[in-house]
């Protein structure tokens, strides 16, 4: 089977794109691919808290009020709402000291938003990876099989599962170390589990449910048996593999 791959970095982050399939080097598929990293380079644009124009940064500054923003970034704070009351306050994009910084929600949503060029091509398989996170469509059923990584070891793999639809998102330390704070408290969250991966069919809500999840610490796998259809693995600091009952499924 004909397969084709891309790499570019956006949002600082290696987002690479696997076609497979009869068509994966047709022109169809490239400009598929094209409007993908447009579109992701947009939102970087818009939503990037180190971007000094970006629409977060001036709503930071006081620059700019929420009037004053694009709609879109009103419909990624009402979606930042929403996700923190369906984790019962677990994932927020109200940062300590003041602020608002919804890279924990917008990297998933705007994946699987811009996975909507990718449906387009007929007879492709597309797997999309932003940063480790990861949506899957496949029109011919056949699976990808989607690797998880060790969060003690970044060139080793401890597990994987196959899609042949649907998302992977992982929240921990492997890539950006203690970077997560608990919104109960303001405080980095504390826990003895390094990651927490978060299979779905949304990768918008896979990566919210896996954040909110990694804080939640012991009580992950309630966190993500709140919406149907998502399923969990977490990895302890020594190694072992625990997870919820459809994983893999």
């Amino acid at each position: 089977m004909a397969r084709r791959s891309w790499v570019e970095q956006i949002m600082g982050l290696p987002i690479s794109v696997l076609a497979r399939g009869r068509d994966a080097g047709s022109e169809q598929a490239e400009a598929a691919v094209r409007n993908v990293v447009a579109e992701l380079a947009e939102v970087d644009r818009v939503f990037s808290p180190y971007k000094p124009d970006s629409a977060v940064s001036r709503l930071g500054r006081g620059e700019v009020s929420w009037d004053g923003v694009e709609v879109v970034v009103r419909d990624v704070a009402e979606r930042c709402v929403a996700a923190r009351e369906l984790t019962g306050g677990l994932f927020d994009a109200a940062v300590p000291g003041g602020g608002w910084d919804p890279s924990g929600l917008v990297k998933g949503w705007a994946v699987e938003r811009a996975g909507a060029w990718l449906r387009k091509v007929d007879g492709v398989d597309w797997c999309l990876n932003a940063g480790g996170d990861v949506l899957v469509v496949c029109p011919s059923g056949e699976p990808f099989t989607v690797g998880i990584q060790d969060p003690r070891d970044p060139g080793r793999v401890v597990a994987s599962v196959a899609r042949s639809a649907g998302a992977v998102a992982t929240s921990g330390t492997a890539a950006r170390g203690a970077h997560l704070y608990d919104p109960r408290n303001g405080r980095p969250a504390q826990t003895r589990w390094l990651s927490v991966s978060v299979t779905g069919p949304s990768l918008e809500y896979a990566d919210v449910l896996a954040t909110a999840a990694f804080v939640a610490g012991d009580d992950w796998p309630e966190v993500v048996a709140v919406l149907p259809g998502y399923e969990g693995l977490g990895i302890l600091a020594d190694g072992n593999l625990f997870t919820t009952a459809g994983w893999g499924g």
